[in-house]
């Protein structure tokens, strides 16, 4: 007798009882869960609340479509209190009420005068290092280019990328220091 055999003869391989109720009513355990506010999140949920409900039985259920449904609730209520504790946890680090207006914490008109000074200064550093550093640089850090298409695009090989790419960040961290001295 082959193992296919054995394992048809004694059961094993076959959904259990509650695991042929669970397949029956997947789908609308899965419209369940969407009512209740699961959106997108309905079909993880549904895989976590199967594993909940088949690791709980240790014998026979009586009623197990209401015992699904249970463990279907009771997940999405745990997952609106974590929801609930994540929102207070928030709302204390943040040091801000539920219900009151955060300051505005946008730059002033001389903070914003300040910054466009610096952005200026930092360009002419760009500038300054010649046109194929500056355009490395700004393909690299600004537009998020990979190394490898920038050096396939410009013909040159990865090792003069890199070296193009320090020299800028030599560069700026020179022209950082100077600022932060003054």
């Amino acid at each position: 007798m082959g193992a296919a055999e054995r394992a048809r003869d004694t059961g094993e391989g076959s959904p259990s009882g509650l695991e042929q109720v669970y397949l029956v009513h997947r789908e609308a355990l899965l419209r369940f869960l969407r009512a209740r506010g699961a959106g997108d999140d309905a079909e993880d949920l549904l895989q976590e609340m199967w594993i909940k409900a088949s690791a709980g039985v240790s014998g026979p259920i009586r009623d197990p479509v209401p015992y699904l449904y249970r463990t279907a609730s009771n997940l999405m209520l745990d997952r609106r209190r974590a929801g609930l504790r994540q929102a207070k946890r928030d709302t204390e680090w943040a040091g801000v009420e539920p219900g009151v207006e955060r300051p505005d914490d946008r730059p002033n008109a001389e903070q914003q005068a300040v910054a466009r000074s610096e952005l200026a200064q930092a360009e002419a550093v760009l500038t300054g290092l010649g046109e194929r550093t500056d355009a490395i640089f700004r393909r690299f850090r600004l537009r998020g280019q990979n190394q490898r298409e920038i050096a396939a695009d410009l013909g040159i090989s990865l090792s003069a990328v890199e070296k193009h790419l320090q020299k800028a960040y030599r560069a700026l961290i020179d022209y950082r220091r100077r600022r932060d001295a003054d």
